[in-house]
């Protein structure tokens, strides 16, 4: 099993920014470039990167597409999203570069719809974003940026989705992101057990390579990396070597790993 890391932007106003717990009033801002930011992921030796639009997330909107396209000069796979609310809207963002749209609150509201999505494009190009906050013993899933309960329980979506071409899925436990308190093992050992046979994406508290090898043990496919890696916390490239496989290495000597994903 290994182990594909998704460094990750998230931007609003222009500003790569970090909330914490979702909350926009929590906001920490780092004076960095998003492009010149993911030019460094590459030389790292990351394969893809994610990438959020906060703005759009909240209010609809994709306003990020210039960047998406400069971000093909980097070598870089972009799995992005925020806002994404019409067939259109994934059409755009697939034509402005992105190798995957996520597709959030429309997941949780719409899934028939985006079941027809899933068929349409094919389950390499979709990610959902089951975002997932704790209430009592259930799981539920906030939308519109977190901003709003949607009702909805994780695990009966899980069960609708179960029967579609559905690959990948992103999961935020919301209470632990950007709080640096590691990942939630729990939850995503409960979405593996679910359904086996996605490949399934932590988000939310990864500190360093050590929550990384306990996402690997439990079977998760992916993991982004946000606050961590921005505040300098753990060096991108040093995990990329931690975690890649020997036949995924350059066969120049001087050439940086590469991750096999």
């Amino acid at each position: 099993m290994s182990l594909c890391l998704y460094p990750a932007i998230d931007v609003r106003n222009g500003r790569v920014v970090r909330l914490r717990q979702g909350d926009f009033a929590r906001e920490t801002r780092y004076e960095l470039d998003p492009l010149r930011l993911a030019t460094d992921f590459a030389a790292a030796g990351a394969q893809w990167m994610h990438l959020v639009d906060l703005d759009a997330a909240r209010a609809g909107g994709y306003t990020l597409a210039p960047l998406l396209g400069a971000l093909a000069a980097t070598g870089l796979k972009v799995q992005t999203g925020g806002g994404v609310r019409r067939e259109a809207d994934v059409e755009a963002l697939l034509e402005a570069g992105a190798a995957r749209v996520v597709v959030g609150s429309l997941a949780v509201r719409e899934p028939e719809r985006v079941a027809r999505w899933l068929e349409r494009y094919g389950a390499e190009r979709i990610t959902l974003a089951l975002d997932a906050r704790r209430v009592a013993s259930a799981w539920t899933l906030p939308v519109h940026g977190w901003t709003e309960g949607s009702g909805v329980d994780l695990e009966a979506l899980i069960g609708f989705y179960r029967d579609t071409p559905l690959r990948h899925v992103l999961s935020t436990d919301i209470d632990r992101d950007g709080m640096l308190a590691g990942p939630n093992l729990d939850l995503y050992a409960r979405l593996r057990a679910l359904a086996p046979h996605w490949e399934v994406q932590a988000s939310g508290g990864v500190r360093d390579a050590g929550d990384l090898r306990a996402l690997e043990e439990i079977g998760v496919a992916g993991a982004v990396l946000g606050r961590t890696l921005l505040e300098g916390r753990v060096e991108l490239a040093a995990l990329v070597r931690a975690f890649a496989t020997p036949r995924a290495r350059s066969a120049r000597a001087d050439a940086p790993w590469r991750l096999p994903c």
